[in-house]
């Protein structure tokens, strides 16, 4: 791939509609679209190197491996990569990554468009732990070493106004946001889809690259797998648009023709 390549992704979103028989419910809607890779950046979401969660660690680490392999494959397509360990930045101080974003033009956002934000699904207003932690502490010094750093293209930042004017510099179009935790950082940071949104940012959640705090002794009691499908859903209906790691990855992914992925 590389100059040329353009994303074929598939963008699922909810909304609601009526069945055959008029009763209300939600549909699922896949709208395709092909994407130059030049003008998509990624946004890895707190994908520390620890977590006071015992349960929240051990899954960052299982996601770790898919992760950097569907980077690796997005960089190479000319996509850019932000790497946004919130809280470290001081471990990257003087990184050309992080150089390389502090020292684009700064662009003033667009003030905040109002946008209603309904209740998620879930429950975690015990912070969501699932092994049992309840004392809350900073446990993260740096981004998962496990997922490379391209300090030759790539940009480190937890500032949204500050990625935000790193964005409009390289002529993204297209946001990706993937990592942890979605019914927190990835929806509510600085950088996080809901201010992104409101700054009029297009953008679309790597759904099967993410994660919640959620502990399933909370309601809707359901496994954590199925609440964090829960809460992509959410997203699906009332943010923004999910796609699966597989439309940035050639040759990858399920059934004939799930990859999404053309090289001009």
């Amino acid at each position: 791939m590389g100059h040329g390549a353009a994303f074929w992704l598939r963008l699922r979103s909810q909304s609601l509609s009526q069945d055959e028989a008029g009763l209300t419910c939600w549909r699922v809607a896949v709208r395709e679209a092909v994407v130059p890779a030049e003008r998509v950046a990624i946004i890895v979401c707190d994908m520390w190197d620890d977590h006071w969660s015992r349960g929240a660690a051990k899954r960052v680490g299982e996601m770790v491996p898919r992760m950097n392999e569907v980077l690796l494959a997005a960089r190479g397509a000319g996509a850019r990569i932000i790497h946004a360990p919130s809280e470290t930045m001081a471990f990257y101080a003087g990184h050309p990554a992080r150089e390389r974003v502090r020292g684009a033009v700064p662009v003033e956002p667009p003030s905040p468009a109002e946008r209603a934000d309904p209740p998620l699904p879930i429950d975690d207003s015990d912070d969501g732990s699932d092994t049992g932690e309840t004392s809350w502490h900073a446990a993260w010094s740096r981004q998962h070493p496990g997922i490379e750093i391209d300090q030759d293209r790539d940009g480190i930042s937890d500032d949204g106004r500050e990625v935000y004017g790193y964005l409009q510099s390289v002529g993204a179009s297209l946001v990706l946001m993937m990592g942890v935790h979605t019914n927190m950082c990835v929806l509510n940071r600085s950088f996080g889809i809901k201010p992104m949104i409101k700054w009029g940012v297009e953008i679309a959640l790597v759904r099967d690259l993410t994660d919640t705090m959620y502990n399933p002794a909370r309601a809707p009691y359901v496994s954590h797998a199925a609440g964090t499908r829960l809460v992509v859903e959410c997203i699906e209906k009332f943010w923004c648009p999910t796609i699966g790691s597989e439309d940035l990855c050639e040759g990858r992914g399920g059934a004939a023709g799930a990859h999404r992925v053309k090289g001009n």
